[in-house]
C-alpha cells in the first residue's frame, strides 16, 4: 500500500561508542558514493503520508542505504491516512498550531491506524524491496514518554522522556527501526498512551541516538522566506526569528522545532523536498551549507539545512 514542548527531555541508552561512530563534524565531507567515510552513521528519517505515492523512492533509497552500510532509523507520520479513518467514522478532525485535537475516539483510530495500518504496511513494503525492518511505537520498551501538552489539544503528548535503548539495540542488529509516534502516558491520569507529533518524535530520537544526520522529508522544498524562495542554510537565531514573526507556520514548526532539538547531539539537520526522487542519496552526498544536487553551487537546492 502507499501512502500519500517546553520540558526538557530526558534519554538514556542510545548507541554507544563501541557499536557506532562518532558524530561527523560541522565541515565533514561524508558521501554516500564516496566510500567508506559514511558506513555506519545513524541517519534519523521522518517521513509522512504527504511524500510517500506511487512513484516515491524513500523506501528504496532506506534499503539502499541500509545496504551501503548506514544505519537508518524510521519516524512516520500518517496524519492523512488518520484523517481519511476518522471521516469514516464520522469525526471532523480539528487542529491547533499544526498538531492533531485528539479526543478519546481520535485517540483509538490514531493509535490503530499509526501502529497498525500505516506502521505494518512499511515494514512490509522494505521487507519486499530486500531490506531488514521491524516496526515498533514509542509504547514499545518504554521508547518514548509523554506528558499532556494543553487541555485544547486533548490527548497530545509532550515527549519527556527518551528511552532509546530497544531502537539501538534493532540497530545494532542490522535492522531498520520503523517508529510510530504513540507515547506512554507519564502521568498519572487516563488514557495510558498519548499521540504525539511524529516530527518532533523524530527529534527526540535523534537526540537520544546521538545520530549523526536528521532528515524531515516534506512535500515542499524546504523553509522559505518571506518571498517563497528556499533558504537553504538556517542558523538557530533565524530559525526562531522565522516562526516568532510567523514567516513559516503551521506543520513548518514542529519540523523546525524537531531540528533544533536535534542538534544538542546531531551534527547536521535537513528539512528536504521528499517529493524529488532519491532525495536520501543526494542530500548525504552533498557536503555544501544547503542541501544541493549536482555539482557544486550549479546544482539544484533539495532542501534546507537547520544549523
Amino acid at each position: 500500500m502507499q501512502f500519500q514542548f517546553s520540558q526538557s527531555t530526558t534519554s538514556t541508552g542510545g548507541l554507544s561508542s563501541g557499536d557506532r561512530p562518532g558524530p561527523a563534524s560541522e565541515d565533514s565531507d561524508d558521501s554516500v558514493t564516496s566510500g567508506e567515510k559514511a558506513t555506519g552513521q545513524v541517519v534519523v528519517v521522518k517521513i509522512g503520508g504527504s511524500t510517500l505515492g506511487t512513484n516515491d523512492t524513500t523506501l528504496a533509497d532506506l534499503v539502499d542505504l541500509q545496504r551501503k552500510g548506514l544505519r537508518p532509523v524510521v519516524v512516520h507520520g500518517g496524519g492523512k491516512i488518520i484523517s481519511a479513518w476518522l471521516e469514516r467514522q464520522g469525526i471532523r478532525p480539528k487542529f491547533v498550531r499544526g498538531l492533531r485535537v485528539t479526543d478519546d475516539r481520535t485517540l483509538e483510530v490514531v493509535v490503530a491506524v499509526l501502529t497498525g495500518l500505516v506502521n505494518k504496511s512499511l515494514v512490509s513494503e522494505i521487507l519486499a524491496l530486500g531490506g531488514k525492518a521491524v516496526g515498533l511505537s514509542g509504547v514499545d520498551g518504554g521508547l518514548l514518554r509523554a506528558e499532556v501538552d494543553s487541555p485544547e489539544l486533548g490527548h497530545v503528548g509532550r515527549v519527556t522522556c527518551v528511552d532509546p535503548s530497544g531502537v539501538a539495540d534493532l540497530v545494532s542488529a542490522g535492522c531498520i527501526p520503523v517508529v510510530a509516534p504513540v507515547a506512554l502516558n507519564a502521568g498519572s491520569g487516563s488514557p495510558k498512551m498519548l499521540n504525539v507529533n511524529a516530527d518532533l518524535a523524530a527529534g527526540e530520537i535523534a537526540a537520544a541516538l546521538g545520530a549523526d544526520r536528521l532528515f524531515m522529508l516534506t512535500d515542499v522544498p524546504g523553509v522559505l522566506d518571506s518571498s517563497k524562495r528556499l533558504i537553504p542554510r538556517l542558523t538557530e537565531r533565524q530559525a526562531r526569528g522565522l516562526m516568532a514573526s510567523r514567516i513559516v507556520a503551521g506543520g513548518m514548526i514542529p519540523k523546525i522545532e524537531a531540528c533544533l532539538k536535534a542538534l544538542s547531539s546531531v551534527s547536521n539537520a535537513y528539512i528536504v523536498d521528499g517529493r524529488r526522487p532519491h532525495v536520501l542519496l543526494e542530500s548525504l552526498a552533498d557536503a555544501g551549507s544547503g542541501v544541493r544536487a549536482g555539482d557544486g553551487n550549479t546544482g539544484r537546492l533539495l532542501g534546507t539545512r537547520v544549523g
